[in-house]
């Protein structure tokens, strides 16, 4: 398995890592107080998970303004509270541990969450690179902050490198960006409504050792 890619590059929240699920009810319930519109469980699941595609379309879906509602966001998630309530999963360390060649990270997460998650967990030294997405470097699906990572990584691509992720927008990140795509599914396809296509479907990031 460590011979079928040259390089490696993972989405981090939801593919390599998680979080208590009191953590993200408390931050919703912290918005809401300030918004004046309380969010259902069922709500917070599929915003902070990405279940319905865009966060910002889901958000004007259920009249919300996303840009206060992202300022909100980023006064309210504090990177220490975010990082204690943060778990690596086992199977991504045991991937971890086994993987040959150059590692990335490309996120949606904010550099002061992320690297205070790293940083806690005690895995950034597992990293060649960490980009974080943003509005000067993109979003994912976008694949710029994929071409990032390659760069950094002093790799091509050209089929050589693969993106893990847990969102549709991962994989159409690596696919934009002419990589194969590995997804990994954390949650029932019910709850999230539809399946997931990509180049490996998996329930555990060591399936990637019978996949590739």
């Amino acid at each position: 398995m460590a011979s079928a890619y040259d390089a490696w590059l993972f989405d981090l929240d939801g593919t390599l890592v998680d979080v208590d699920p009191a953590h993200p009810r408390r931050v919703f319930d912290e918005i809401g107080d300030r918004l004046g519109r309380a969010f259902s469980d069922a709500e917070v699941t599929t915003l902070w998970h990405g279940f319905g595609g865009s966060r910002n379309a889901q958000l004007r879906q259920w009249g919300i303004d996303p840009e206060p509602f992202w300022e909100l966001f980023h006064e309210i998630e504090d990177p220490v509270r975010r990082a204690e309530a943060t778990y690596l999963y086992d199977d991504a360390e045991r991937l971890l541990a086994d993987l040959e060649g150059p590692v990335g990270v490309v996120t949606h997460s904010q550099p002061p969450l992320t690297e205070a998650v790293l940083e806690r967990l005690d895995i950034a030294d597992r990293f060649d690179t960490v980009v974080c997405c943003g509005d000067d470097v993109g979003w994912k699906p976008d694949p710029n902050p994929v071409y990032r990572a390659l760069d950094d990584l002093g790799v091509s691509g050209d089929g050589e490198t693969i993106l893990v992720g847990d969102s549709p927008s991962d994989v159409g990140a690596a696919w934009n960006a002419g990589l194969d795509a590995a997804h990994v599914e954390r949650f029932d396809p019910v709850e999230r409504g539809h399946c997931v296509l990509a180049d490996h479907r998996i329930e555990r990031l060591d399936g990637l050792f019978s996949t590739v």
